[in-house]
């Protein structure tokens, strides 16, 4: 609200758009440059945007699952080396090691990616039990989708266990 100034009485209300309150010079920068200048005339449309396919979701989804179960944000702030190294005791030769031993909480690069491909696979062997139960495939094709689903969530189960027990010695004996 513009202040008032001492001309107005008490009834009336200065709503900003009395142009004896404003500043001359502010004025003419004002009024004068649009005396001669038009604004243009655009056409602008309102941009449409489109679902993306649910394949493209599932996949943005999945691979955001991926990002996380494999310890990625751990791997961008502590940095770890992609594999470790050893020394063999008898012949004295280094060897790569792929995880670290004992470790819970730490993990080489390539060790969360395989344990994170390793939990992927599973949930993809579980959707693929899910297509062969659609009753608009043939015979052979929801066999073969049973068969790839079954196959793919016991080699994760399998190899999740063999991680776990190559991490954590001693587990569960």
């Amino acid at each position: 609200m513009a202040p008032r100034s001492d001309s107005q009485t008490g009834s009336s209300v200065s709503d900003g758009s009395d142009q004896s309150s404003m500043d001359p010079i502010f004025h003419l920068l004002r009024i004068v440059p649009f005396s001669f200048l038009r604004p243009p005339r655009l056409r602008l449309k309102i941009p449409s945007f489109t679902l993306p396919s649910p394949m493209t979701v599932y996949a943005l989804i999945l691979l955001t699952y991926f990002l996380v179960v494999s310890g990625f944000v751990y791997d961008v702030i502590v940095e770890p080396p992609g594999i470790g190294s050893t020394q063999d005791p008898t012949t004295g030769t280094i060897r790569p090691v792929v995880f670290m031993s004992g470790r819970v909480n730490g993990q080489y690069i390539i060790e969360g990616l395989s344990s994170g491909f390793m939990f992927v696979l599973g949930g993809i062997g579980i959707v693929m039990l899910d297509l062969a139960l659609d009753k608009n495939k043939a015979k052979s094709v929801k066999a073969s989708y049973a068969v790839a689903g079954v196959s793919s969530i016991v080699i994760a189960y399998v190899m999740s266990m063999l991680f776990i027990r190559i991490k954590i010695p001693g587990y569960l004996y």
